[in-house]
């Protein structure tokens, strides 16, 4: 599977398959509201943050020739949700909200539970 993109003033499709040690993340928007119910404005978000969410939306893989079927080489669970730094990776060109984060920049893997 891949994160696939349609170009807008093109009728093309972009496909992206990170290499190496590399996941291909979508950043997850930060929160306008605290759990109090207070509206944050954009550059009160901003203001002291040094890391952020995003998903995991493609992995690097390899071909296991013995399975027949593509492995995960990453280390990194596809559709994880994981802590990386603000500055983490690289924006991909046509879309601000993907980047390509290397694993070693991944901080954590977060897990995210729902209290009963």
């Amino acid at each position: 599977m891949s994160k696939s993109t349609v170009s807008s003033s093109e009728r093309t499709i972009r496909r992206i398959h990170p290499v190496g040690m590399r996941v291909l993340v979508q950043l997850k928007k930060a929160d306008e509201v605290t759990n109090s119910g207070l509206y944050l404005p954009e550059n009160a978000k901003k203001r002291g943050e040094e890391s952020q969410l995003a998903e995991v939306v493609e992995v690097a893989s390899a071909r296991d020739e013995d399975l027949d079927e593509e492995a995960n080489i990453s280390g990194i669970p596809l559709h994880a949700t994981i802590l990386i730094g603000v500055n983490a990776g690289i924006t991909v060109p046509w879309d601000d909200s993907l980047r390509l984060i290397e694993t070693k920049e991944v901080l954590a893997i977060v897990e995210e539970v729902e209290l009963i």
